[in-house]
């Protein structure tokens, strides 16, 4: 098994309250970035969406689709919002967003597991390049987040400390 530990940021001219909103509307994501191909509700949760459950199902720059359900596991409005994940991936997903005066910071760290055999058999030798895949997947986020909201990326990084591991 592969552990990917993966850690994106996005700064976005936009208030936050807009951005938690489009962040949390799962649903809407295939409109608006580019790799969510399919958001299916299986639970909707409870009013602030918490426990809600869905199936997302995810492309990217390499050829290949990843599916796995995302439960809502926390949910503070409108700074942090946490998912876990089973099926082709397994782990955590935590949205960390922060006002900076009419804009709005976002940090995402996705902490994951693979669970495809063909994943884990070439992860050692693909490490970069499944490193580069995510950070191409999450740049086309913070883009089409942007262009859905109408404001400007004012920037996109993913810290050189993403990396992933092997596991026995």
């Amino acid at each position: 098994m592969n552990r990917f530990s993966l850690t994106t940021h996005w700064h976005l001219e936009a208030a936050i309250d807009r951005v938690w909103e489009a962040l949390v509307a799962t649903p809407e994501w295939p409109s608006w970035w580019r790799y969510v191909h399919a958001v299916e509700e299986i639970e909707p949760g409870g009013a602030d969406g918490l426990g809600a459950l869905r199936r997302l199902t995810w492309s990217s720059r390499l050829p290949y689709r990843l599916s796995f359900l995302m439960r809502a596991s926390a949910m503070r409005r409108p700074t942090f919002m946490e998912g876990t994940a089973e099926g082709d991936l397994q782990g955590t997903g935590r949205w960390h967003l922060e006002s900076e005066q009419s804009t709005t910071r976002v940090r995402y760290e996705w902490t994951v597991a693979t669970t495809a055999r063909w994943m884990n058999i070439l992860a050692p030798l693909l490490a970069p390049a499944f490193r580069w895949n995510h950070d191409q997947v999450m740049a086309e986020g913070g883009r089409g987040l942007a262009r859905y909201l109408g404001v400007r990326l004012l920037s996109l990084t993913a810290p050189p400390r993403s990396q992933i591991v092997a596991e026995a």
